[in-house]
């Protein structure tokens, strides 16, 4: 793609909490970190294993006959499957069962006993596999938000999306392709709430969205043990180069004063970020009062305004903001 540029996400080996804390963590951009202990998952599951341990419960899965699955206009369905027969499916490249075609594609990401209240906890949800996956000791256990079982078809890509907590995303098995974007290149993105409007970042439709070829495009592939770090506000995107199954460990990196109490998938925007959204829409209603080159004139002030706050000298990397929602974990003396 023109224009765009590619950075490679660093790695790192063998890191330990001390060296992520103080080296890693505060630079707040993505890192892959390898030769993490992540337990004997790495060699246990595998697909019989997974169906045997996980049993027959039923989950509700993600099914597409697109390989791109997009979030915003909803080209999948949910279905209900026993845990076994879905892994088997999953592995499959053609199916002899199938809801709309033969080469459909699966997506299961773990949800809590009452999905509308509860996060997910591999621990509760899949307790026979969660004795095989070591969560990485890099942040406080008073800290953990949530540990999301994530099993994907081969070649399937998901939605590009932010979420507001920082991630370890563990790649248990398979390969993976992780394509990121920084909060500073949202502007870019073509955003609709948390996700990107853009389903096709490898071929994008730069008539359309010519601002897209702006954005700088960081990229990494997960090998089976990796660790990838995704600080809280990075964009994503996932390709499943391999049948995979990974854990997404979340953790509240702010006070926890500072998420809205009724998320329990960790992805609505932080309480402070919600209201000042409600307030510039209230402004922008009150606007509606002046005639219209007025409204151009004070909304050209008040983007002045915000562009003082936004790109300003000061740095925004490895920053955490002020006041009361600065970040929670341990910081370098």
């Amino acid at each position: 793609m023109e224009c765009q540029e590619r950075v490679e996400v660093p790695v790192f080996t063998a890191v330990e909490k001390e060296v992520f804390t103080r080296q890693i963590y505060p630079l707040r951009r993505p890192a892959v970190l390898k030769d993490v202990p992540l337990g004997p998952c790495l060699e246990k599951w595998t697909v019989d294993y997974l169906a045997q341990k996980g049993g027959d419960r039923d989950v509700k899965v993600h099914v597409s006959s697109a390989p791109q699955m997009d979030f915003l206009h909803k080209n999948f369905i949910y279905r209900t499957l026993p845990f076994d027969k879905f892994v088997q499916r999953a592995a499959e490249v053609k199916h002899s069962d199938f809801f709309i075609s033969e080469d459909e594609s699966y997506y299961l990401r773990s949800l809590g006993e009452d999905a509308r209240k509860e996060p997910a906890d591999l621990r509760k949800q899949f307790p026979e596999l969660a004795e095989d996956f070591h969560i990485p000791p890099f942040f406080e256990p008073e800290q953990f938000f949530s540990s999301v079982f994530r099993i994907s078809s081969p070649g399937l890509q998901l939605w590009t999306h932010y979420d507001v907590m920082d991630n370890l995303l563990a790649q248990v098995t398979g390969r993976k392709r992780v394509v990121l974007f920084s909060p500073q290149d949202a502007l870019h993105l073509y955003l609709s709430g948390d996700k990107s409007e853009i389903l096709d970042i490898d071929d994008p439709d730069l008539q359309r969205y010519p601002e897209f070829g702006k954005a700088q495009r960081y990229e990494c592939i997960l090998e089976a043990g990796d660790l990838l770090f995704i600080p809280a506000l990075w964009f994503h995107n996932t390709l499943a180069l391999q049948f995979g199954v990974g854990v997404n460990v979340f953790w509240r990196h702010l006070p926890t004063e500072c998420y809205d109490k009724k998320d329990p998938y960790g992805n609505k925007d932080p309480v402070a970020a919600t209201r000042a959204m409600q307030a510039l829409e209230r402004a922008l209603g009150i606007m509606d009062e002046l005639p219209a080159d007025y409204q151009d004139f004070y909304a050209r002030r008040m983007v002045l305004r915000i562009q003082s706050r936004a790109y300003s000298s000061r740095p925004v990397e490895g920053a955490h903001g002020h006041s009361h929602c600065k970040s929670a974990l341990s910081q370098p003396d």
